[in-house]
């Protein structure tokens, strides 16, 4: 009797005809879906539909709620109207939905233009989210769908019902359009021509985006490793390794002077080193995940050791690079390999069981279709993955900027973070289909099922200090995911919850403003709590995070020494060009 393949006849990535011919209709079909799988989109709802149609109690009891809200909605409206101006509204929008926000709003007729809408997104939620038997993941993409296409119709996004832009329009004579159309006409225009965005021009790579002095060191086809000039008479012994994500330029942590990580680390002493990745193309499709591991932080490591003997390494991870960090330091420690002193991570999860929404992009008819348009490619678009975190954030990075843009005929100020944003990257074939399927849907780190050198990684071997930060707003990685190290590991840990969100809440520079942190530290003998016991028991602190990180690193650090030299040439590393190098300027 013969077993049939398992995934393919070579794996999941499969090379088969049929199976060709299979991969070839999804990344067709991908075209005119944007890279999501309508069968995944077509579950959601079947699943959702069939329960509600089976519940009759639930479909009379959101009729009923419907009802009274409608009719709430009613009397209030009118005692606003006709008896007290200062009748409180029977809806509000949540505490970040800003559409509605300004007095322009709470006059008629957008008072009720708005009220009515937010009702409108109330019962569907409800509707979404109410139904019992439905997957909590089908929940969540139906909650997530029907909101994205609710928004298209909120009257801040259309033109004669949101106040600011019928002001606008009356104030320029319909003036506003023509310039949105023009606005409209220049973003098409560098989109089909690989422009960047306008306003980047502003912000040059290498001028006043990542332009802390330094150089690179040592290259291979994955990376570049950058060393950066000391700033200081003397440093401290134990250098930092910055191990960014792939899934983003490395200069989000070198921005401008004034809030680039790397220059402050430098100032307080520290000698610094950062991976600047590659951007892969078609020929890069088989790269493994582990292919990041090895040629990427094993060989920075192999550097830094070559370059300052005898040093032990604070190592730091970025979003998947702490990720990536995590799993390379547990493997150290399996080997009893000490090079490291501590390690850092920074909005970066190691358990994926609550992966925020990043998930409702990520189940088995979604991947088959995701590997399908890599597979087509040897690559996943920068756009394909952009437009993915657009959408978690439509609001904010679309719908807004679209009404500010093409409908008040304005252009939204360009800043370092979103030019930095705009200067986006691929990821290869096989590493993030790997990523993707034993991480996000086997949890195989969490669980101690990623093998790496044959062997099962166990975060628990690793008992150097360990310094972790989450944001409060992350939809990549929230925090409450973050905070889960505490439960797999069995060394020191410093948890740190700063504000802002996945982005922002990281480049959060001393003298920013309104900004705030917790702070705790936790012995490996002392007991794990839960994140809501974490955080009621935790009182915010004004200012920034950076501060308490380098204060946190001092006490864990040795004696101050002379500055390094660049590079060692002697060694085989010698000092290349200037940072940030070359690899930061591949598309």
């Amino acid at each position: 009797m013969t077993q049939s393949p398992r995934n393919g006849a070579k794996g999941p990535i499969g090379h088969g005809a049929f199976r060709a011919m299979d991969r070839m209709r999804q990344a067709m079909t991908s075209n005119l879906t944007g890279g999501l799988s309508p069968i995944a989109l077509s579950l959601a709802y079947s699943d959702w539909a069939m329960h509600l149609a089976t519940s009759p109690g639930r479909s009379l009891e959101l009729a009923q709620t419907a009802a009274n809200r409608i009719g709430e909605l009613a009397l209030s409206q009118f005692n606003a109207q006709f008896v007290d101006k200062d009748t409180p509204p029977a809806v509000t929008p949540g505490p970040h939905d800003h559409r509605f926000r300004g007095e322009a709003w709470a006059k008629q007729p957008y008072r009720a233009y708005a009220e009515a809408f937010l009702l409108l997104e109330e019962l569907m939620e409800e509707a979404a989210c109410g139904v019992p038997g439905v997957s909590p993941h089908h929940r969540d993409v139906v909650s997530f769908s029907t909101r994205q296409v609710l928004d298209i119709f909120s009257p801040s996004n259309l033109p004669f019902t949101n106040p600011a832009v019928v002001k606008k329009t009356m104030e320029t004579g319909g003036q506003n359009f023509l310039k949105g159309a023009m606005n409209w006409w220049d973003d098409v225009s560098r989109a089909a021509t690989g422009r960047p965005p306008a306003g980047t021009e502003d912000y040059v790579v290498g001028r006043n985006l990542a332009a802390t002095p330094g150089r690179v060191v040592y290259r291979n086809h994955l990376m570049e490793l950058i060393q950066y000039e000391p700033a200081t008479e003397t440093v401290k012994e134990e250098p930092i390794l910055i191990v960014p994500a792939w899934i983003m330029k490395y200069y989000i942590l070198d921005l401008e002077k004034h809030n680039s990580m790397v220059r402050y680390l430098v100032g307080k002493g520290h000698t610094v080193f950062a991976i600047s990745w590659r951007d892969p193309t078609a020929e890069d499709r088989h790269l493994e995940l582990d292919d990041y591991r090895r040629l990427g932080v094993m060989k920075a490591l192999d550097a830094i050791r070559r370059i300052l003997p005898e040093r032990k390494i604070h190592a730091t991870g970025y979003c998947l690079g702490g990720t990536l960090l995590s799993i390379a330091a547990a493997a150290m420690a399996r080997q009893q390999d000490d090079r490291l002193a501590s390690v850092s991570l920074l909005a970066a999860q190691t358990d994926f069981t609550e992966p925020g929404e990043l998930a409702l992009f990520i189940d088995h008819s979604q991947m088959e279709f995701l590997e399908s348009v890599m597979w087509s490619h040897g690559y996943l678009s920068d756009g394909e993955m952009s437009g993915a975190f657009r959408l978690l954030r439509s609001n904010d990075l679309v719908w807004s900027r679209l009404v500010h843009d093409y409908l008040m005929g304005e252009r939204t100020p360009m800043n370092a973070l979103m030019a930095w944003n705009a200067d986006t990257t691929r990821m290869p074939y096989r590493m993030h289909s790997e990523y993707l399927r034993q991480l996000y849907l086997n949890n195989d780190l969490a669980a101690g099922r990623l093998m790496v050198d044959n062997h099962p990684v166990a975060l628990q071997n690793i008992r150097v200090p360990l310094f972790v930060v989450g944001t409060e707003h992350d939809h990549v990685a929230p925090w409450t995911s973050v905070f889960k190290i505490h439960q797999l590991v069995d060394t020191s840990v410093t948890f740190v919850l700063t504000n802002g969100g996945h982005n922002a809440g990281i480049v959060s520079e001393p003298g920013h403003p309104h900004r705030h942190y917790r702070i705790t530290h936790k012995r490996a003998d002392s007991p794990c709590i839960g994140h809501d016991e974490w955080l009621r028991h935790t009182d915010p602190v004004e200012g920034s995070w950076w501060e308490a990180w380098n204060d946190w690193l001092d006490t864990i650090s040795g004696d101050e020494a002379p500055p390094p030299p660049m590079g060692a040439a002697e060694k085989g590393y010698p000092a290349l060009e200037d940072a940030p190098g070359t690899y930061v300027f591949q598309h």
